[in-house]
Parts: structure tokens; sequence; C-alpha cells
């Protein structure tokens, strides 16, 4: 297994934000995280990349204890597409790409001929070469976010966990780095984890799903299994109908006013 979580629990002051959480993630799944806002897909995220510590039960990555990966070790097997991300000094687009590949490169060394081909190629990839000399600072919303979506594929790192990254893109760009996501996951059996706000966009990409309310998974499993009208009734309380869309191969959900 990529994870294992088992009766994880996070409380911050005295509210609890995940309520007992048992799961696993199996290497090479393309797995999605869906619930209200406010649910705890966020927290669930950071206590999978150790940004948080669980008030209460375990989490093992590659059967070891997640705690017991040293910053940097972690570094080169997760890589975190944040849902918000702010800097405030005037890096260069290819230099904030470049911050990917430091958990691969030896203290005081120098970035290597092979570093500078990846993150070329990655800023190709991902369409941000065109404004590679510009200052992060001077970017919009969705410029950025591919800038840091390029910084994380960087990392060529095991698992590529997503938080809402594409929130801020147009439909053109969600669809270019998702399929890059895809790719990862078929190609080099890179495991990718993403919390997403657009369930038909989901569909179309996870091969599974987690639904969450209130800090709690209801349902979770294969995206043909799970994705249902009685789902849809029971974690977000809307009458929904889903149908086999052969357009894109997928489950698509149409909601009643």
């Amino acid at each position: 297994m990529s994870f294992e979580l088992t009766g994880v629990s996070f409380s911050y002051s005295e509210k609890t934000i995940i309520n007992d959480i048992s799961l696993s993630i199996a290497p090479g799944m393309f797995c999605g995280i869906i619930g209200p806002n406010g649910c705890g897909k966020t927290t669930l995220l950071d206590l999978l990349t150790k940004h948080r510590q669980p008030t209460a039960g375990t989490i093992a990555y590659k059967g070891k204890h997640l705690g017991s990966y040293s910053t940097k070790a972690l570094s080169r097997e997760i890589a975190l597409v944040p849902q918000n991300f702010y800097i405030n000094f005037p890096f260069t687009v290819k230099e904030v790409v470049m911050m990917g590949r430091y958990p691969h490169i030896p203290r005081f060394s120098t970035p290597s001929e092979a570093d500078f081909n990846i993150v070329q190629d990655i800023m190709d990839q991902t369409e941000v070469s065109e404004f590679g000399g510009r200052f992060i600072t001077e970017l919009s919303g969705g410029e950025r976010q591919r800038v840091v979506f390029a910084r994380a594929l960087a990392q060529s790192a095991k698992v590529l966990i997503l938080d809402e990254a594409t929130s801020n893109l147009d439909i053109n760009h969600s669809i270019s780095l998702l399929n890059i996501c895809e790719s990862c996951m078929t190609q080099q059996g890179r495991t990718v984890i993403s919390v997403m706000q657009d369930i038909n966009l989901a569909s179309v990409y996870c091969d599974y799903l987690v639904f969450m309310s209130v800090g709690r998974i209801l349902i979770h499993g294969a995206t043909r299994d799970v994705l249902n009208p009685a789902t849809m009734r029971r974690v977000f309380n809307v009458d929904a109908k889903v149908y086999a869309e052969t357009y894109s191969d997928s489950l698509q959900v149409v909601f009643k006013k």
C-alpha cells in the first residue's frame, strides 16, 4: 500500500476535524477526495503530507510509520500542489520549478545538467516555458498555479497530492494538467490523490473515490461502484441523476434546480 490509515483523528483546540478515519490507498491509483466545504478534505491531505500530526490513530506509508520519514526523505516520495500558494520574494518561474529538485540535490551542491533538463522538460509539458524568466509575483493566479504544479512534478515523487489544484484554471489547462497526472499514473506507476470540487471532472480521471462529510468517510470505492444518486443525496443532500456518458467514457452527474 502507498498509505494505510488506521483510526486516524485530528482535533484543533476542542474541535474535531478528522474523526476516526481508516483507509487504504494502493499505489498506481488515481484517488479523488470529494465532500462539502469544511468536511476535512484539506486537513486529511495535511496529515498525509505530515504537515499535521494525528491526535489519534496511525498513518503508514509504504509500510513505515509516516512520522519516521525525515522531511527530505518524504519530499522525495510525496509532492503537494496546494490550494493556495503565496510567495512574496521575486523568484523567477524557472527558479520556482527548480525548487522541486532540491530533495534530490546534495547539500551545498548546485543543480546538475540532469536537473536542468528535467525542469525544462516539465516546464514544456505544463506550458510555462514561455514565461520562465518572469517573476512569480508578476503572474496571474492561473499562471502561478501551473508553475506550482510544475514544481511538484519536478520532485519526481512517487505520490502526487493535489488540493483543488485546478480550481484557478480554465478547462483547457485543467484537462492538460490532469492528463499529465494520468500519464504519471499509467506510465510510471505513480499514485495521485486529489481533492476535487468538480464531480464530473473527478469521474473522468479518478478510478477510486472517497466521499467525506463532517470529518468522516461516508463511502469509498471504485468510481463506478460509489458514484450514484444515493451517494449524492447522502453526502451533499441534493437530488441528482448519474448516467454513463460515452463521449467521456465516464459516469456524469446532473442536478435538479
